[in-house]
């Protein structure tokens, strides 16, 4: 995902009848990540700071996402709360702060 007004990812999924969750997430890093449903389908659109952080909003939500639970905008606002990777030199993810 991107901030780029050229990224055509929102409107296509608007286009295609699907309903956005949320366009933005209080983690970081990861706070470009939209969450969004085609049907009963989950898109997520992630941003490029999961080619090279060792853990990002994805890891919070692919868990929850693959187990079939719908999440709602609350359940990413949610992830305020802890929701800052302080890229600890051993990482201990998930048994640490990120995402709690």
């Amino acid at each position: 995902m991107s901030v780029d007004p050229d990224d055509v990812t929102p409107t296509a999924i608007k286009d295609c009848n699907g309903a956005i969750v949320t366009y933005g997430a209080p983690v970081l890093p990861g706070a470009m990540f939209l969450l969004a449903y085609y049907k009963d389908t989950p898109i997520l659109g992630v941003p490029s700071c999961a080619m090279y952080s060792k853990r990002t909003i994805f890891d919070l939500v692919l868990p929850r996402v693959l187990s079939e639970e719908k999440l709602s905008f609350e359940d990413i606002a949610a992830y305020g709360n802890g929701g800052m990777c302080l890229n600890c030199g051993v990482c201990t993810f998930p048994h640490c702060s990120f995402g709690k």
